[in-house]
């Protein structure tokens, strides 16, 4: 259906004619407070914290101090000395999990459920018959039912005020997605005056000073002497994965003169912002209204706008412009809802990211840059956790996560678990953004396959201009200059790891075998949807 039908009220129900989901009956998940928060950053990511709890002991009065013998009087001292230094690692590690005293792994099955027969302790045993176990518990959830599509009517009235900013249709003969939008009231006010991403970006505050000065002038006028602005929302998303390549990406098509993406990377607008989340820690605050998103756009719609009036060149490049967006949480993160549901969306969230976009633009272009899983879950934590990292530490992190998921999967079905919040933030590591096949089938769910790119960044290293060339021609862009294009091969790779985490040298052996051996049915499943062996990701 299109978004003309639905724009004049017809809304049928869609029969997509799936299976059904097995239902989450982790009961447990509902009883634990939720331990770790969003960061607006690049998928920021904040450990477990620990179970132990630290207490005050209080003082004694100063008559029975006296009253007592000298061992009672030093014993006292030592523990309140204990008590101290205990609060005090917390404090200074900046690592919720980074204690002292660590919790096993027993400690952290329970956290899953309390009554489940609690698993092999990996991190001590980590023999092939356990290993074997766990893949074959795996491997038998792997084949689950598609997810069940909700209907669209259910998608418009979840989020109401969004489709009745869409238009019915949007302009023809101009590759983005934009469309003139009505001013009206005052046209003399600050249109950026509320905008939220300019109260926490300093960066957008000064493309917005730059708007605001120029947002008469390119104002159009119809013969009634109504006033329209022109609007656009992205042609293509690069929506993941974390720690794959998507920041150097998205740099090196800033470089092409037909790509203008957002003024700034990571809005993560579709899995955080329009529902309140900057940390959850601070709790949900002022939802990122629409309007605030489409605003990025804004420079890239007045390069549009002059190609729609003309100039005397008879230049209409401007209207081969694309518009693009990078958030790399938007192929996984739906861990809004359990907190919009206030937890009674316990497994898989009741709607993903892709429902809307979907619905909003049927016709849009996505790209996936994916990496080894093993080296993936590795580099994420280098670049997400900021003390006491060590290779050690890793290992008894990736066992204890293992372990927790496995626990999830003895009760419930695989996309439950990859999608379950207080799972997620249980784990010491990210495993699950790992698993890319559980949200890549959910995408090809909504999207055809031949508008989601699915790129290596194995092959994006060894050979950058191929992979390069292979975007620009699902994009539909014009090739570059010789200039621009060794410009662009010749860009210094973004973020890549710190000289400080260098130094600590690469996972143990033991730890890659470990990780080798879970994700392997997820890479041969992987590998069979996209009919590419690289996916197997065996000569990494």
């Amino acid at each position: 259906m299109s978004l003309t039908d639905y724009k004049n009220g017809v809304i049928p129900q869609i029969d997509y004619k799936y299976g059904q989901l097995c239902p989450m009956e982790v009961e447990n998940y509902r009883k634990r407070p939720t331990m770790r928060c969003l960061d607006d950053v690049d998928d920021g990511h904040i450990s477990l914290p620990s179970v132990l709890e630290g207490r005050w002991v209080p003082l004694w009065p100063l008559g029975h101090l006296r009253s007592v013998t000298k061992v009672k009087v030093i014993s006292f001292l030592l523990g309140l000395t204990l008590t101290f230094l205990i609060m005090a690692s917390y404090v200074l590690t900046l690592d919720k999990k980074g204690l002292m005293l660590t919790p096993s792994p027993f400690h952290l099955s329970t956290i899953v459920n309390p009554s489940s027969t609690i698993s092999p302790n990996l991190s001590s045993a980590k023999d092939y018959v356990n290993i074997k176990l766990l893949v074959k518990c795996i491997t038998s959830k792997l084949e689950f039912s598609p997810r069940k599509l909700p209907l669209l009517k259910d998608v418009v009235n979840s989020d109401s005020h969004l489709f009745s900013i869409m238009p019915r249709q949007f302009l023809p003969n101009i590759k983005s997605p934009c469309w003139y939008e009505e001013i009206s009231g005052k046209t003399k006010v600050d249109p950026y005056r509320k905008n939220l991403y300019a109260v926490r970006s300093k960066s957008f505050r000064t493309v917005c000073d730059y708007l605001r000065n120029h947002f008469q002038e390119h104002l159009s006028h119809s013969v009634d002497d109504k006033q329209y602005r022109l609007r656009c929302l992205p042609y293509f998303y690069i929506i993941g994965q974390p720690k794959c390549g998507t920041t150097d990406l998205f740099h090196r098509l800033l470089l092409h003169p037909e790509v203008k993406f957002t003024t700034m990377k990571e809005p993560h607008w579709w899995t955080r912002k329009r529902f309140g989340i900057i940390h959850l820690k601070d709790g949900l605050l002022e939802r990122f209204p629409v309007e605030d998103y489409l605003d990025l756009f804004d420079l890239a719609a007045y390069h549009i706008q002059q190609g729609i009036l003309g100039n005397t060149s008879g230049d209409d490049s401007q209207r081969h412009l694309i518009t693009g967006e990078a958030s790399a949480s938007t192929m996984w993160d739906n861990q809004a809802w359990s907190y919009l549901y206030d937890n009674r969306v316990d497994g898989e969230p009741p709607f993903l990211a892709q429902d809307f976009i979907h619905t909003v633009q049927p016709n849009a272009k996505i790209i996936v840059m994916l990496r080894d899983p093993v080296e993936r879950l590795y580099s994420d934590y280098l670049y997400f956790n900021m003390a006491n990292k060590s290779v050690e530490d890793f290992d008894q992190r990736v066992s204890e996560s293992l372990q927790l998921f496995e626990a999830c999967l003895a009760e419930s079905s695989m996309r439950s678990c990859v999608y379950n919040t207080r799972l997620s933030n249980a784990m010491p590591v990210r495993l699950n953004l790992g698993l890319y096949i559980v949200f890549l089938l959910d995408w090809l769910n909504v999207f055809h396959r031949n508008q989601i790119l699915v790129l290596q960044l194995e092959d994006y290293a060894a050979n950058l201009r191929l992979t390069i060339n292979k975007v620009f021609d699902f994009l539909n862009v014009g090739p570059l200059s010789e200039q621009t294009e060794a410009a662009l091969t010749k860009r210094p790779m973004s973020n890549k790891r710190r000289a400080a985490d260098r130094s600590l040298g690469p996972m143990l052996p033991s730890t890659r075998d470990l990780l080798r051996v879970f994700h392997q049915p997820f890479n041969h499943k992987l590998a069979t949807v996209l009919d590419n062996k690289a996916f197997h990701w065996t000569e990494t």
